[in-house]
């Protein structure tokens, strides 16, 4: 599918399918609305009177142009809701409620007429593509028959108007969204498919793609390391341990130096604190969505090359059920000395996150950031579309804000309260794995603090957002992709 910018106005567009932004209140007052009713000799305004359009979030009509009218041959109009609230997360979702509906008009040619936001071209054409790619992703790599139940892909072209001379913003908002489909297909794949070999797989992929440099540390070199919270982990699970660690170098000295982990669960059966049926272990492939997005982010800065040094760090195991599991009552040793008394076996992703941490704190970055799937008490927080943020560094959880809200990923900073971590203190070792039930994700956070000494350092809670139940705007149902464009804009900034 081709996405371009051109400055053709829409009454003068020729082709399938022409979708047109319209504000809620100022419908008929639009220059674009004016111009083709008057083209169709007043046909726009009669649909809008018949169909009751108002310009609302997410409203949609269309009709049919005459055969004698030298105009596209379907005109959707898509509300924007108020012009006040207009955000390029608005602009991604408006592009997308048009290239869906122009999909199901099985639309081979597709203009796409929507008003900038804050005036910047740039930040807008970018936002439109991002909404083009992600909606029009489908995931059908496991159905007998790809294109049944009506996804076909039918468009093949797509013109973004009013935006000429954004060819480049579109081209890196594509590649930015390679990313997130790839963290997409990550999640979405199945445990049996997505393993720990294959993560490595996918990072030793990357790495001769875009010519990173890539170290995968096996478990005798784990165990080198006293890597002793990611082992304990993985060691009732048949299949090996993999610690990946994917580096990008720019040429020349790099600005920053930068380190994303990724959390690396590829099954979560709770281990011998079993996940009962129900509680959601059907789910437990997305526990590695930190990991996909973490290697969805590795693809994106790999090929846009900013002047940053990045590395890329996934622990990547199984959490499973053997005579070899750990038990509850155990106690392990991190690869910084710390010991750790296991009272909840189902709390293993901030075990593999503590050598991750103390790995890359060792590479001398000047910023670290963990992404997880980590905890339901983040969910029962902040919900399934919200994000957790903590940080002791004012200014690196302000720079990930900033970047999550041009990114349209919603994140919201929690407190690191110190006083919580009177809960994870343990009697026989330095601490526990696990606190109380209040404050779930706050101890969490506090936990993996204690593995970072001098470093600035942020963890998300990512554990909502990365999974969908239902369409809605440019994601699909099921893996979001969340955090890598809140990652590549972090980078960039």
């Amino acid at each position: 599918m081709k996405i371009q910018a051109i400055d053709t106005t829409p009454q003068l567009w020729a082709g399938d399918c022409l979708a047109i932004g319209l504000f809620e209140e100022q419908v008929e007052q639009s220059q674009h609305f004016i111009a083709i009713d008057q083209t169709l000799d007043g046909l726009l305004q009669e649909i809008v009177s018949e169909s009751e359009f108002k310009g609302k979030s997410g409203e949609t009509t269309w009709l049919r142009s005459p055969s004698s009218k030298t105009i596209a041959r379907k005109i959707v109009l898509i509300g924007l809701g108020k012009p006040d609230a207009w955000t390029l997360e608005g602009l991604r979702q408006a592009a997308a409620t048009g290239v869906r509906t122009a999909q199901k008009q099985k639309a081979k040619t597709v203009g796409l007429a929507l008003p900038l936001c804050h005036n910047n071209a740039q930040l807008s054409a970018g936002a439109i593509a991002e909404g083009i790619e992600l909606s029009l992703h489908q995931d059908n790599r496991f159905k007998s028959e790809p294109e049944a139940n009506g996804s076909k892909q039918y468009i093949e072209q797509v013109d973004v108007l009013g935006v000429g001379m954004q060819a480049d913003a579109i081209a890196k908002a594509q590649q930015v969204s390679a990313g997130v489909i790839l963290a997409r297909e990550l999640v979405n794949a199945p445990a049996n498919v997505v393993t720990p070999m294959s993560l490595a797989d996918t990072a030793a992929q990357l790495a001769q793609e875009l010519e990173l440099t890539l170290e995968i540390l096996e478990k005798e070199q784990c165990e080198a390391l006293g890597m002793g919270a990611f082992l304990g982990v993985a060691q009732a699970s048949d299949m090996p341990p993999k610690f990946i660690h994917l580096t990008y170098k720019p040429q020349g000295t790099p600005a920053r130096k930068l380190a994303i982990i990724g959390k690396g669960l590829t099954f979560d059966s709770g281990g011998l604190n079993i996940k009962p049926t129900g509680s959601g272990i059907e789910t437990m492939k997305m526990d590695m969505g930190g990991a996909a997005a973490t290697l969805g982010a590795a693809k994106a800065i790999g090929t846009l090359k900013p002047n940053v040094e990045v590395h890329f760090i996934v622990a990547a195991t199984e959490n499973m059920i053997s005579g070899h599991a750990i038990h509850p009552g155990d106690i392990l040793t991190a690869s910084n000395g710390k010991t750790i008394e296991i009272n909840n076996t189902d709390a293993e992703g901030r075990l593999t996150l503590a050598d991750a941490l103390v790995f890359a704190e060792k590479l001398g970055v000047d910023a670290i950031v963990d992404l997880a799937t980590l905890t339901g008490a983040c969910i029962v927080a902040l919900g399934n579309d919200i994000a957790g943020v903590w940080s002791p560094q004012d200014d690196l959880a302000t720079a990930l804000l900033s970047a999550s809200e041009q990114a349209g990923e919603k994140m919201w900073r929690m407190p690191l309260e110190d006083k919580y971590f009177e809960g994870l203190k343990s009697p026989i070792a330095d601490m526990k794995n696990t606190g109380p039930r209040p404050g779930g994700s706050i101890t969490a956070a506090l936990f993996l603090k204690q593995f970072v000494q001098k470093t600035a350092w942020a963890h998300l809670d990512v554990a909502g957002p990365v999974w969908t139940e239902k369409e809605s705007g440019y994601h699909n149902v099921g893996a979001t992709g969340f955090g890598v464009r809140t990652l590549v804009n972090w980078v960039l900034s």
